[in-house]
């Protein structure tokens, strides 16, 4: 039952879910639920985050207020040429919120790919079949925690990378 002047939380989806525009709305609700539940620490990982509404400007504005003291993201990628190609409006963002932003690129061992993810304190998706689109969300204790190690693994495997600024001549 809500109460008078308490907003609930947006409700995240857990379970299986399939389709580009499903994703595409799961990252955008996650980030709107890190903005009203003031998730501290938000982990984004993609390969490359090309299909990531990532530079739509609503998008931005809800990073934006999310962002603010005691906050930290961390974007995890393969590579992030893709990331700079197709979301300058995320770039300038990184610029602006240097302070509470790391970036890593990553291999993971074992030939394996670079997990297609969200992480918060509360709530975690990642995309089982990123051609497909194809999810699964959750709440559950175990289901953070297996998802954060094996981000934590790449993690320690890579090194710091889509710096806030680009030096050169």
């Amino acid at each position: 039952m809500e109460s008078i002047g308490h907003k609930e939380p947006p409700s995240l989806p857990e379970g299986r879910l399939q389709g580009r525009h499903a994703f595409s709305d799961l990252v955008r609700q996650a980030l709107a639920c890190a903005v009203q539940e003031r998730w501290n620490h938000l982990i984004l990982s993609d390969p490359d985050f090309a299909d990531w509404p990532l530079g739509e400007r609503a998008v931005i504005e809800t990073l934006t207020a999310w962002a603010g003291r005691g906050r930290r993201i961390q974007f995890l990628a393969r590579d992030f040429g893709r990331l700079r190609e197709l979301h300058p409006r995320l770039v300038q963002w990184r610029t602006t919120w240097s302070h509470i932003v790391e970036a890593h690129a990553s291999r993971p061992m074992g030939g394996g790919e670079i997990p297609s993810a969200i992480w918060t304190p509360d709530w975690v998706m990642e995309r089982l079949d990123v051609e497909h689109c194809v999810m699964v969300a959750g709440r559950t204790p175990e289901r953070r925690a297996d998802l954060q190690e094996r981000l934590q693994a790449c993690w320690q495997q890579g090194a710091p990378s889509f710096p806030a600024t680009t030096l050169g001549l």
